[in-house]
């Protein structure tokens, strides 16, 4: 059976490439109906941020993402802890060491710094030097144990041969070969008897039997390390699939700079779930080219990771901006007001009516993206225009402009209350442009900035038709006022 592991460290909450980790891993175990753990890497405890566990669960589920195992939500197993398992990793780090796959090092921080100064001035890429450092090599077996007796502070290092290679596959990027000379001995206990993210994450995916790890792009240049260690464990390695990196426009990695890497960021911004996950799913996956809007159980249906792109992946956010629309506008327009509502009431627009709050809704969600842009971008039709577009009335108002809504005013006002609605408005404005020998358009653009003082909003029609006849006229005329002054 497929199984596969979200194993993120709680150095911080979750953030937008963390997010796109734990959706490929969830796309890809439940196209395959396998199973996804949940796994807390928090053996760095110098960078441990409270909360941040809870912030993985929650904002996972935010997005539809369900873990088989770890999250402890339901009466699942776990939340796995990689601190509460060190005893499992002592046990695995003596196999190692009986076996000669792994040594003890007794080197300080001073003589590190040295030995890669040495390193830097040779030209030499800096690697740890077996040969000339202090570990049981090099102080032999009496003087380790005298060491270790003692509790003198050390490392336990992973034994990479010196000659030879070591051949990596993925399933992204294909087959890889990386000479052992070039590979570094790497920590697998720290200093503080933690173990090393290396030697935790082989381990734990031996035991939970993972199958595939999907991870990021920047967990690449630790692949053949993690290879020499299953050898050494004498283990078969999973399958392993590196993700790309997500850029900015410029192409770099896309970082806090950038703006807003949590997801709970994209949360408080309005963003909707359906969106966010779609957007993300994207970046660096596309399993059609004739589309861009998918189901989260069509992309469960279509994933597969040999379509995973190998080059970087932009991050538009004008295009999650659109995206967000798009999902906005297919959902049900009574849960678009049930969210409205308190938007309104702290934009100070109390007492607004349901109904009409729902007619409203109706009437501009196809101009907007976020649902939290109706109170500034319609609020001509919760309350009084307070202000007007100077500009656009200086472009739109020529001499004659005056005297021909005065005309339509008149006309629009002839309507009986009945026949005010949308087609019957449009009627009596076309006709009167017809009658001036004009486009239409020039009498609606200052229309439109008398009843809003807005110069774009939603079709200037159905937007009178919801204003209603007494409002419509008033407040043209209340306009033509003001501006003869």
């Amino acid at each position: 059976m497929t199984r596969v592991r979200f194993a993120p460290s709680p150095t911080g909450f979750l953030h937008i490439g963390a997010l796109r980790t734990a959706l490929y891993n969830f796309l890809f175990t439940r196209h395959m109906k396998g199973t996804m753990i949940l796994r807390i890497e928090d053996t760095d405890r110098t960078r441990f941020v409270e909360g941040a566990e809870e912030d993985f669960i929650k904002m996972c589920g935010w997005v539809g993402i369900e873990f088989d195992e770890g999250s402890g939500i339901g009466g699942e197993v776990g939340p796995y802890r990689q601190s509460e398992r060190t005893d499992i990793y002592r046990q695995h780090i003596e196999m190692l060491v009986e076996r000669g796959t792994a040594y003890y090092a007794f080197d300080t921080a001073e003589e590190l710094d040295a030995m890669r100064g040495r390193q830097q001035q040779a030209g030499i890429a800096p690697k740890y030097d077996r040969s000339s450092m202090r570990n049981q090599f090099t102080l032999g077996e009496e003087e380790t144990k005298r060491l270790l007796a003692e509790g003198a502070e050390h490392t336990i290092r992973l034994f990479v041969p010196l000659t030879g290679e070591t051949r990596t596959r993925d399933l992204v990027r294909g087959e890889s070969v990386f000479s052992n000379r070039l590979i570094d001995d790497q920590i697998l206990i720290k200093s503080d008897g933690f173990p090393t993210y290396h030697l935790a994450n082989i381990v734990d995916d031996h035991l939970m039997n993972i199958t595939h790890v999907i991870r990021g792009e920047e967990w690449l240049p630790s692949l053949p390390k993690h290879i020499i260690l299953y050898q050494a464990f004498g283990w078969e390695p999973p399958e392993f699939a590196h993700l790309p990196l997500i850029l900015n426009k410029e192409r770099k990695k896309f970082s806090k700079r950038d703006g807003d890497t949590s997801v709970k960021d994209f949360v408080a911004k309005g963003y909707l779930p359906e969106a966010l996950v779609n957007f993300i799913a994207l970046l660096g996956w596309n399993p059609t080219a004739d589309r861009e809007i998918y189901s989260l159980q069509e992309m469960i249906d279509l994933f597969e990771l040999t379509k995973v792109n190998k080059s970087g992946a932009i991050f538009d956010v004008e295009k999650l901006n659109w995206m967000n629309g798009m999902y906005l506008r297919q959902l049900p327009v009574e849960r678009l007001v049930d969210d409205l509502m308190p938007m309104l009431e702290e934009a100070g627009f109390n007492d607004v009516d349901r109904a009409y709050a729902v007619t409203v809704v109706e009437l501009v969600k196809e101009r907007i993206n976020f649902l939290h842009d109706v109170p500034e971008f319609a609020d001509y039709l919760f309350g009084p225009v307070t202000s007007f577009d100077e500009e656009y009335h200086a472009k739109q108002w020529k001499e004659e402009t005056g005297e021909q809504m005065k005309a339509l005013a008149d006309r629009l006002e002839g309507l009986a209350p009945v026949e005010w609605k949308t087609e019957m408005i449009e009627g009596v404005i076309r006709s009167y442009a017809e009658e001036l020998g004009m486009s239409a358009g020039k009498l609606i653009h200052p229309l439109r900035l008398s009843l809003t003082g807005k110069r774009v909003g939603a079709g200037m029609f159905e937007t009178m038709e919801v204003l209603g006849q007494e409002r419509t006229i008033t407040r043209l005329r209340d306009y033509l006022a003001k501006v003869e002054g």
